[in-house]
């Protein structure tokens, strides 16, 4: 899988969550209709809703592995060089403060 960032992720999985819902729901409406070929769609539409799921759940997985991966590595770090980080927190704290004084 190629490098997705948290929030495109979270979108992704919101997503195919309304999709699987929606899908869920149609074959719920149509479990009266009888004859071969709405039971054949019923079968397709069944297996690929599991994989779906089963799809978004490896990928809220892998998701929570790469934050708590950042996490421990970030972790770490300030362990590591505490006035690095200090350092770092506040030139990033004066650039946003320099961007919200603008305004």
């Amino acid at each position: 899988m190629t490098h997705i960032n948290i929030a495109d992720k979270d979108k992704l999985m919101s997503e195919l969550r309304t999709v699987i819902s929606d899908a869920e729901e149609l074959l719920l409406m149509t479990a009266g209709q009888v004859g071969e070929q709405a039971e054949g769609i019923r079968e397709r539409v069944t297996a690929r809703l599991n994989q779906a799921t089963a799809e978004l759940h490896q990928l809220q997985h892998a998701a929570v592995a790469q934050v708590k991966a950042a996490g421990h590595a970030t972790d770490e770090y300030v362990h590591e060089k505490p006035w690095q980080s200090v350092g770092i927190a506040a030139g990033v704290g004066l650039v946003i403060g320099l961007l919200i004084s603008r305004r």
